[in-house]
C-alpha cells in the first residue's frame, strides 16, 4: 500500500503549482570591536556570508535558486542554448538554404515535403522547450517576488522603530522633502536602470512588429488570398503544398525568434533584478546601522494559485512535455517511421507521414503553451500586487512622496488592447478542449481516406495554418507580458532608491553615516 502510494504521488504530482517561499539574504552588520545587539550572532549568517580569506561578505544581488537534480540543470541548460544566437543563426541558414533549393526544385513534391517534416519535428522540440522556459520563468517571479517581501517586512519594522525614536524627518518639513527629492533625482542620474543595447532594441522592435495587432489580421489576408486561388489550381494536393510550405516555413522562424527574444530579454531583466536587488540590500543594511536590528528576514511563502480541474490537467500535460518524455516518444516514432520506409517504398505518403504526427501533436502543444503563458501570467500580477503592497507599507513608513509615477508606461493603445483579449480568447481552456476535439477530427477525416496524400494534408495543413497564428499570438503576449514586468521592475526600483536616499538622510541626521 505504501508503494502503490508513492507511485499514486509520483503520477499525481505534475501540473500541480503549489506555494512557492522565498527569504532575502539577511543584511548583517559586523561590528568586531563593539558587543551587545550589535552584532548578529555566528549561526544567523550561515546561509547570508560567503566567507573568504576570514571575511564576511553580504549577498546583494539578485542570485537564483539552482536546481537540485543533474538532469534538471542540463535540461535548463539545453532550453538556454536554444534561445542562443548561434542556434538562430543557423536555422535563419537552414531556412534561407531552402528556400534558395526551391529556385531549382520548387516544382518536386518533395522540396515541399521535406520543409513540412522538418518544420513540425523542429517545432515539436521547441515546444518542449518553450514550455520549460515557460515554467522556470513562473518559478523565478514568484520566488523573486517572495524575497522582495521578506526584506519589504524587515525595511517596515525598522522604519517604524527609526519613527519610534524620532529620528524620522518631519512630515510637514518641506525643506526636507525639497532636499529629499532633489537627491532622489541625481541619484536617480548616476544609478538609474539601463537601457538595452542597440541590437536589444532591434530584437525588441522586431518582436513587436511580428506581435502587433496588424500582423495577426495580415496574417489572415494572406491566407484568404490563398484560398481564393483554390479554385484556379483545382484545390489541387500542390495547391495545399503551397501553403503548408509557407506556413512550415513562418513557423520554423517564429519558434526560433520566440526561443531567442526570451533568452535575450531574460538576461536584461537579470541586470534590471540585480540592480533592484542591489538598492533592496542597501536599504535594508543602512537601516540596520542605524538600528542595530538583527532580525533575519523570514521567509515568506507565496500561495498556490487556484485553479479548475480542467486547468490542472492542462498544466498535468504541460508539465509532462516540460520534462522532454513528448521528445523522448517522439524520438521513439522517429524509429518506427523509419522502420516502416521500406514497406511504405519511402513514398511521398511515407514522407508526409511523421510530419503529420508531429504536427497534430504540435498543434495542441501550442495551444498549451499559449494556455501556459497566459495563467501563469496572471499567477505572477497577483504575486508582483502583493509586493506593491508591500513597497506602499515602506513608503508609508517612511513618509515620502511615491516616486512610482516615474516609471515607463505600458503601451496601452487600441492595437494592444485588441492583441491582449485576442490572446486572453485563445488561452482559454475550454478552447483548448476545442482545439483537441478539432484534432480528433481531423484524424477522423483522414482515417476515412485511408491516410493518402490528400488525408494526410488534411492534418498538416490546417494545423499549419492555425499553429502559425497561435504562435503570432505567443509573440504578442510575450511583448505584453515583458512589458508589464518591465515596467513593475522600475516602479520597484525607483521606490527602493527614494527610500535609500530617505535613509541615507536619516543616517546623517542620527550620526550613522554609510
Amino acid at each position: 500500500m505504501g508503494k502503490m502510494g508513492k507511485i499514486y504521488d509520483w503520477l499525481a504530482a505534475p501540473g500541480r503549482k503549489g506555494p512557492i517561499a522565498g527569504v532575502a539574504p539577511t543584511q548583517a552588520v559586523v561590528r568586531l570591536h563593539n558587543s551587545g545587539n550589535d552584532k548578529m550572532p555566528m549561526s544567523e549568517l550561515s546561509e547570508v556570508y560567503s566567507k573568504s580569506n576570514d571575511s564576511l561578505e553580504n549577498i546583494t544581488g539578485y542570485v537564483d535558486k539552482k536546481k537540485d537534480g543533474r538532469l534538471d540543470r542540463w535540461l535548463d541548460w539545453v532550453v538556454c542554448a536554444s534561445g542562443s544566437e548561434p542556434v538562430f543563426l543557423l536555422i535563419m541558414a537552414g531556412l534561407l538554404a531552402w528556400a534558395l533549393a526551391g529556385i531549382k526544385y520548387g516544382e518536386a513534391d518533395s522540396w515541399a515535403v521535406v520543409i513540412s517534416d522538418i518544420q513540425a519535428v523542429l517545432c515539436y522540440l521547441f515546444d518542449s522547450l518553450l514550455v520549460r522556459q515557460q515554467l522556470n520563468s513562473y518559478d523565478k517571479m514568484i520566488r523573486l517576488t517572495a524575497s522582495l517581501r521578506s526584506r519589504g517586512a524587515s525595511q517596515q519594522r525598522m522604519l517604524r522603530n527609526v519613527r519610534a525614536r524620532g529620528h524620522g524627518l518631519a512630515r510637514d518639513d518641506r525643506g526636507c522633502a525639497a532636499e529629499l527629492e532633489q537627491r532622489f533625482q541625481q541619484k536617480l542620474v548616476k544609478v538609474g536602470l539601463p537601457p538595452e543595447s542597440w541590437l536589444g532594441r532591434l530584437s525588441t522592435r522586431a518582436s513587436d512588429i511580428m506581435g502587433h495587432f496588424v500582423t495577426l489580421c495580415l496574417y489572415w489576408v494572406g491566407i484568404f488570398i490563398w484560398l481564393a486561388f483554390g479554385h484556379y489550381c483545382g484545390w489541387s494536393d500542390r495547391w495545399q503544398l503551397y501553403i503548408n510550405s509557407a506556413t512550415s516555413a513562418l513557423m520554423v522562424l517564429i519558434f526560433a525568434f520566440l526561443a531567442n527574444i526570451r533568452e535575450r530579454h531574460a538576461l536584461f531583466t537579470n541586470r534590471w533584478l540585480n540592480l533592484l536587488f542591489e538598492a533592496d540590500s542597501s536599504v535594508e543594511l543602512r537601516l540596520r546601522q542605524i538600528t542595530g536590528d538583527g532580525t533575519p528576514n523570514e521567509s515568506v511563502e507565496v500561495p498556490a494559485p487556484k485553479m479548475s480541474r480542467l486547468q490542472r490537467a492542462i498544466f498535468y500535460y504541460a508539465d509532462f512535455v516540460g520534462t522532454l518524455t513528448g521528445v523522448a516518444i517522439l524520438i521513439a516514432v522517429i524509429f518506427a517511421w523509419v522502420a516502416i520506409g521500406p514497406a511504405m517504398g519511402f513514398s511521398a505518403n511515407w514522407w508526409l507521414l511523421i510530419g503529420t504526427y508531429a504536427g497534430l501533436i504540435g498543434l495542441h502543444d501550442g495551444f498549451v503553451l499559449r494556455n501556459l503563458q497566459h495563467e501563469l501570467a496572471r499567477y505572477e500580477d497577483d504575486a508582483f500586487e502583493e509586493v506593491i503592497y508591500s513597497d506602499m507599507a515602506v513608503i508609508e513608513e517612511a513618509v515620502i512622496a511615491d516616486p512610482g509615477s516615474q516609471a515607463a508606461k505600458v503601451n496601452s493603445s487600441l492595437s494592444s488592447r485588441l492583441s491582449d483579449r485576442m490572446g486572453a480568447f485563445f488561452s482559454h481552456e475550454y478552447v483548448v478542449m476545442a482545439d483537441v476535439v478539432f484534432i480528433v477530427g481531423l484524424v477522423i477525416g483522414a482515417s476515412a481516406m485511408r491516410w493518402t496524400v490528400t488525408g494526410q494534408l488534411l492534418c498538416n495543413v490546417p494545423p499549419s495554418l492555425i499553429e502559425s497564428f497561435i504562435m503570432l499570438i505567443l509573440v504578442t503576449g510575450h511583448n505584453l507580458g515583458e512589458a508589464r514586468r518591465r515596467q513593475s521592475i522600475e516602479t520597484m526600483y525607483l521606490r527602493r532608491l527614494k527610500v535609500l536616499v530617505y535613509v541615507d538622510m536619516v543616517g546623517e541626521k542620527t550620526g550613522e553615516k554609510a
